[in-house]
């Protein structure tokens, strides 16, 4: 089997840690590795099979090489530095926000969309994370009813700020229990024992640049502009996966159990939908699983045809991390790398 020379930009955040074991638990064919960060990361050292590998910060001339370069280093990073990679003849996936709805760069989700890639010019985006698993449950059902509108409300972890956040959560539960007033830094109000429904920057209409990903995203994934979005996303103090309350109205008539019947073969997906057993997706069971797990399928009864879902994943692994690598494994599978 060929082996390829991967790049992992922002290898010291928690989505970067989280590509090493997603690459090491899948094998991923490695010739060589090189992980790059901030000048602030450099020097440190991260393991991967076994060997210690020295963190080097990001410049354009560390791509000569590579074929596959995984980005998780924000958006401002991203705007300089994969475009130098790919005129280094690398491919790039990027997980910032900053290709997603650019026209001629795909937006993948490998369980919905590998077709996609086809026409890639070297870079190739991972949508937000709440998006990701959002799509996996719906797009097999769209196929069967199509989607008419859906509406959204996300509980989404600290894991998904960074690993600043979760260290915030614990020393905020610690100062709770103990009586004494939490300090607040990487979010704008105490997280521990709280919720916060303000995830990213709000726009003038009232709503979050992370709610308008989830409308625009969801759409160009899907491959359906006519689609209908509605989203509010909210910060809440669990550590690791996301989960979303989701309401679909449908074009077509669908029921419950066929829609059980649809995902229980749906690929990436895994239904746990006995509430009456208490089996039901949760986050405390769910972190660290590449999967997306579905419950508390229902009808909707105040439409003719609607469904209600809850949706949870690992938003460091399917939502970020697991993706990307899925991508760079459906490329070598289409022979397009």
């Amino acid at each position: 089997m060929k082996k390829y020379n991967v790049a992992v930009v922002g290898a010291t955040g928690a989505v970067g840690r989280t590509m090493l074991k997603v690459l090491e638990e899948r094998d991923f064919p490695v010739n060589n590795l090189l992980l790059l960060a901030s000048s602030r990361s450099e020097g440190l050292s991260l393991e991967f099979k076994g060997k210690t590998y020295r963190v080097k910060e990001a410049q354009p001339s560390d791509f000569e090489g590579i074929d596959i370069a995984l980005f998780s280093a924000g958006k401002e990073i991203s705007l300089n530095l994969a475009p130098e990679a790919v005129k280094r003849g690398a491919v790039v996936i990027d997980n910032s926000n900053a290709f997603r709805l650019k026209k001629d760069v795909p937006l993948v989700v490998p369980e919905v969309n590998s077709r996609d890639l086809l026409w890639h010019k070297g870079l190739i985006a991972n949508p937000n994370c709440s998006t990701i698993q959002m799509v996996v449950v719906l797009k097999p059902l769209h196929d069967r009813a199509r989607i008419k509108r859906v509406v959204v409300s996300t509980y989404q972890a600290v894991s998904g700020t960074g690993l600043e956040a979760i260290d915030e959560l614990k020393a905020q539960s610690e100062e709770i229990l103990r009586g004494k007033t939490p300090e607040a830094k990487v979010y704008p109000h105490p997280i521990a024992f709280n919720l916060l429904p303000h995830i990213d920057v709000f726009d003038e209409t009232g709503y979050s640049l992370e709610e308008w990903k989830m409308v625009h995203e969801t759409k160009k994934i899907m491959g359906d502009k006519d689609i209908q979005v509605s989203a509010t996303t909210v910060r809440v103090p669990v550590l690791n996966c996301h989960s979303e309350s989701v309401n679909v109205e449908f074009y077509n008539k669908i029921t419950r159990e066929e829609a059980v019947e649809i995902l229980s073969k749906a690929e990436g997906v895994v239904v746990q939908d006995d509430p009456a057993n208490k089996v039901y997706p949760m986050p405390f069971y769910i972190s660290g699983k590449n999967e997306v797990f579905v419950g508390r399928i229902r009808q909707d009864f105040t439409v003719e045809s609607g469904l209600n879902l809850w949706i949870v994943a690992d938003n460091l692994r399917k939502g970020a991390a697991y993706n990307a690598v899925q991508i760079a494994e459906r490329l070598i599978n289409m022979n397009l790398i």
